[in-house]
């Protein structure tokens, strides 16, 4: 039984089977308020599940790419639960999850063509007129998303042209699904997989500096 986890973009949270099958996925789309919301949501998702905590036998957690404050309040939380039961962490690629969905949909619906083998972008707004991106194609043996273009950050008016001299399709996502956060965590650890980084992909590094040294104070 996997806890998926992520605050990359909204807050999210989901509880999947090993076999795939979605127990429980709530949300909120919202870009603030992670911290705020993601203790009811986990207690939620459990509830919606009929599962315990003691049932959770690992905790996907999505690494980003996503700003420095919302996403690390998921890998935090992703952690804290983990170490609380003693089982492990799995690291996620955020965007994996988008991918995983879009291709599972594409396979199912004949949602865009040639959908195992067309490269696609997932975007994602990073804010102050930029977007992260990740470039796919298709899923490998084990049924993970094959990511092509590893993420990055690019201004807003020069992502469509840095895509179409790849020849890419834009794929804009506006939430990340933890159910498939889940199911890729799933998928790796069946095949004996890392598909995610230790440390988190922050789109740039955050506001505040180091301080240079003690002010003076005067009265």
């Amino acid at each position: 039984m996997i806890l998926g986890i992520d605050t990359s973009l909204g807050t999210a949270v989901a509880v999947v089977e090993a076999d795939g099958m979605v127990r429980s996925q709530v949300e909120s789309t919202d870009p603030r308020g992670h911290a705020e919301l993601i203790g009811s949501l986990l207690e939620q998702a459990l509830a919606e599940a009929s599962v315990r905590p003691a049932d959770i036998t690992h905790v996907a957690a999505g690494m980003g790419p996503g700003p420095f404050t919302g996403l690390r309040v998921g890998i935090a939380a992703a952690r804290t639960f983990a170490l609380g039961r003693g089982i492990p962490v799995i690291p996620v690629v955020s965007h994996d999850a988008v991918a995983l969905e879009l291709v599972l949909h594409a396979a199912l619906t004949g949602g865009f063509d040639n959908a195992a083998d067309e490269a696609f972008a997932v975007v994602t707004d990073a804010r102050r007129r930029e977007f992260a991106y990740s470039v796919y194609r298709g899923t490998d043996d084990d049924g993970l998303p094959v990511r092509v273009v590893e993420s990055a950050l690019a201004p807003r008016e020069s992502l469509d042209g840095i895509l179409a001299a790849m020849g890419v399709v834009r794929r804009d996502a506006d939430r990340i699904p933890a159910a498939m956060l889940a199911l890729a965590a799933g998928r790796a650890l069946a095949a004996g997989r890392v598909i995610g980084p230790a440390d988190a992909l922050y789109l740039r590094s955050p506001d505040v500096t180091l301080s240079t040294g003690p002010k003076r104070v005067t009265a």
